[in-house]
C-alpha cells in the first residue's frame, strides 16, 4: 500500500499559508502559547524536526526521537496534523533531513547508520555508515553531484551517493561532530573542543577554513544564513551558555560579527541569573530573521540585522529541543521534551512530549528601520 496515495499527492491542496492562523483553543501549563498540538508525537525526547521542501505542494513534517522512531505528518491549512507513517531504527534518532524532491527522508541514528526512507513505497534502506553515532545529516544538491553529507562522533564527515555502498568522499574532522548545517555551496560543522570548520561544496567538497569560536562554551547548534541575494554568507552558533554568535564567513567589517545573550532568567536573584542552553537556531525562509529555542522552555524570534528581539514566548513546562519553519515561513514547529540539561535526576517519565505548530509569518517580519 502506498503511504502517500492519490488522495494526498493528487489532492491539489493549497499550501498551509491560506488559512493557517486561528489560534488553537487550549492553553494552560502544557500549552502556554495556545498553539496547535500534534497528537502522540513521541514516547521519548524529540531530537530532530524537518518540514518538507518547496518542491512539493503539501506540508509534511518529520520528527526523530530517542525512542528510535521517525514519524511523518501532513499539516493541512487549518493547522490540523494527519499522521502518515513511521519508521524505526535500532538506536535513538539524532537527525533527519529531506531529499530536495520531497520523496525521501534521511534518518541518522546512534546505531551508526543513516537510512533512506522512500515515502511512496514506505521502505527504508541503509545508505551510510560510520564507526560511531551519526550526529548530523544534510542533503547536498550541486550542479555536478547530489550527495548526503553525514557528520559523526567518529571525527569524520562523509559524502554519499545513495546508489553506492562506499562514500564518495571522507574528510577528517578535528573532533567529534556536534552540529552541522548546509546552504549550498557552504557547509559549517561545529565540533567538540569548540571547533568550527567551514567547507566549500561546489566542484568537490573541501575545507575552506577553520574558525576560532567566538563563544567560550560548548556549541549546541549551528545554522547558516543567506544575504539578500540568497547566497550563504555566514552562520549563527548557539552554545550551552545562553548565547548566540552571528558570524560572517568573510566579514567586510569585523563589527559585523557579534554575540548576544538569550535564554536567561529575567532579573537576577541574589546577584545570580539562571542561564540555559540554546538548543536550536532556525532562519526564516522569507524574512531572514531567526528563532532560538532553549532549555528554559521558551522560543524567541530575533532580527539579527536590527540586532533586536522581536518576540519571546511564555515558558513551556519542559525545554524546547528542536524547531523548524515550513517552506513558505507560515508555520513554526517546536518540540517540547526533556533535553537532559539538568541530568537524569530531573527526568520525569510522567511528563509528555509535545510538538506544537504556530502561525508565525507576522511575528518574524523584520523591524522597520526608522
Amino acid at each position: 500500500m502506498s503511504l502517500f496515495g492519490q488522495s494526498v499527492f493528487g489532492s491539489g491542496q493549497q499550501p498551509a499559508s491560506s488559512g493557517f492562523g486561528a489560534q488553537a483553543a487550549t492553553g494552560g501549563l502544557t500549552n502556554p502559547n495556545k498553539d496547535y498540538e500534534i497528537a502522540n508525537p513521541s514516547d521519548d525526547s524529540i531530537s530532530a524536526l524537518a518540514f518538507s521542501p518547496a518542491s512539493i505542494q503539501q506540508n509534511f513534517l518529520v520528527s526523530g526521537s530517542w525512542d528510535n522512531n521517525v514519524r511523518c505528518w501532513e499539516i493541512d491549512n487549518t493547522g490540523k496534523s494527519i499522521p502518515k507513517a513511521q519508521q524505526t531504527m535500532s538506536g535513538p534518532i539524532l537527525d533527519v533531513c529531506w531529499h530536495d524532491d520531497g520523496s525521501k527522508v534521511f534518518m541518522a541514528s546512534c546505531d551508526k547508520q543513516v537510512k533512506c526512507w522512500d515515502l511512496a513505497s514506505n521502505q527504508a534502506v541503509q545508505i551510510a555508515e560510520h564507526a560511531a553515532p551519526i550526529k548530523a545529516c544534510r542533503w547536498v544538491k550541486a550542479p555536478n553531484y547530489t550527495a548526503l553529507m553525514t557528520c559523526s562522533w567518529d571525527r569524520t564527515m562523509k559524502f554519499w551517493d545513495t546508489r553506492a555502498q562506499a562514500p564518495m568522499l571522507s574528510l577528517d574532522l578535528p573532533e567529534r561532530a556536534y552540529c552541522a548545517d548546509v546552504e549550498y555551496p557552504m557547509a559549517v560543522v561545529g565540533t567538540a573542543g569548540r571547533g568550527i570548520v567551514i567547507y566549500q561544496l561546489d566542484g568537490q567538497p573541501r575545507e575552506y577554513k577553520k574558525v576560532e569560536s567566538p563563544l567560550k562554551y560548548q556549541h549546541r547548534c549551528v545554522s547558516v544564513f543567506k544575504d539578500k541575494k540568497g547566497a550563504p554568507t555566514g552562520f549563527a552558533l548557539g552554545s550551552v551558555e545562553g548565547r548566540v554568535a552571528i558570524q560572517y564567513v568573510n566579514a567586510v567589517n569585523p563589527k559585523d560579527n557579534f554575540t548576544f545573550k538569550c535564554h536567561r532568567s529575567t532579573g537576577a536573584v541574589n546577584g545570580f541569573q539562571d542561564i540555559f542552553a540554546v538548543n536550536d537556531i532556525t532562519f526564516h525562509p522569507v524574512h531572514g530573521t531567526l528563532s532560538t529555542v532553549g532549555s528554559d522552555g521558551r522560543f524567541s524570534f530575533w532580527d539579527k540585522d536590527a540586532r533586536t528581539k522581536l518576540k519571546t514566548s511564555e515558558p513551556c513546562e519542559q525545554p524546547i529541543t528542536k524547531s523548524a519553519f515550513n517552506k513558505d515561513g507560515q508555520i513554526f514547529a517546536y518540540a517540547v521534551s526533556y533535553d537532559w540539561s539538568k541530568g537524569h535526576e530531573y527526568y520525569n517519565n510522567q511528563k509528555k512530549n509535545y510538538i506544537f505548530l504556530r502561525s508565525c509569518f507576522e511575528d518574524l517580519k523584520p523591524r522597520q528601520k526608522t
